[in-house]
């Protein structure tokens, strides 16, 4: 589809009527951006308002996938876990005399060491830096002015990229285990010097011995079964690994909230972008 002006006017008289009609669409795109800020801050509110530390916590159920290797609960409050009660069951961790699981239990009391989901620091810090970046761009920036707002924008969306994959997990703010570990003494692990290994053959360990003996492979059981990581100063391997997954409600609340305003921020950026003539 195409737009002729009748009767025609001269070439240059009608670059000049489009440029006009660019910088009135660029005003008036800039105008309602100041209410897609408001609508933003509002979004963001609320996800600060989920994270945010308020008695009593949400309890969450703990437990292995298709396995009674793990049971349990936990209470977090904000980025915190207050209480948590869990029971293992793995072959390589012995159980204390006359019990039949290893309990492990995060105590309430005023010196214990606190817990603290970093994940979740990092994204109520990203959630705030977008505040900041939205007060900026409504208040103390020049709201006019196309490439201070364009900015804005970037940064915003990039904030809100961080902090939704730092909510959604296995990201760079997530430190590996084997740097950062909840539980020191608590360890299935195996060291990969053959003279410091002292095993036990007995059950499905002198199989495993027997098979590897007469050329067969080690069968993995989990993704890191073969990998060699660096541990307090000494190469070990993972012998058993058990992968837990709870739903939260107000994290997944949390999500849902950051993926929208992202989304929104993302056509905000586009429409300005078109209008600034920057479209790939």
């Amino acid at each position: 589809m195409s737009t002729a002006v009748w009767p025609p006017i001269p070439h240059d008289e009608l670059i000049r009527e489009e440029e006009r009609s660019l910088a009135r669409e660029l005003e008036w795109l800039l105008s309602e951006l100041q209410e897609t800020l408001r609508s933003l801050k509002a979004g963001l509110e609320e996800c600060a308002s989920l994270l945010a530390p308020q008695e009593p916590g949400s309890t969450l159920v703990l437990s292995s996938l298709r396995s009674e290797n793990l049971k349990g609960f936990i209470t977090r409050v904000g980025t915190r876990v207050v209480k948590g009660d869990v029971s293992l069951k793995l072959p390589s961790l012995k159980p204390p005399p006359g019990a039949t699981t290893n309990r492990l239990s995060i105590s309430q009391e005023p010196t214990a060491p606190t817990l603290v989901l970093q994940q979740l620091v990092s994204v109520r810090t990203l959630i705030n830096a977008c505040l900041d970046v939205v007060d900026a761009s409504i208040w103390t920036g020049d709201s006019r002015n196309a490439d201070f707002m364009s900015g804005q924008l970037q940064l915003l969306h990039e904030n809100m990229q961080e902090a939704r994959q730092a909510l959604k997990g296995g990201s760079d703010v997530q430190k590996p285990w084997f740097e950062d570990p909840v539980d020191e003494k608590v360890r299935t692990l195996e060291t990969t010097n053959p003279a410091a290994q002292n095993k036990s053959l007995t059950g499905l360990s002198i199989r495993e011995q027997l098979a590897v003996a007469l050329g067969g492979t080690r069968t993995p059981t989990h993704e890191e079964a073969n990998e060699v990581f660096m541990y307090k100063g000494e190469e070990v391997r993972v012998k058993e690994k058990v992968r837990v997954e709870s739903q939260d409600p107000s994290l997944m609340a949390a999500f849902a909230k950051l993926s929208a305003l992202e989304h929104s921020v993302a056509l905000s950026r586009k429409a300005l972008d078109v209008v600034m003539g920057r479209e790939d």
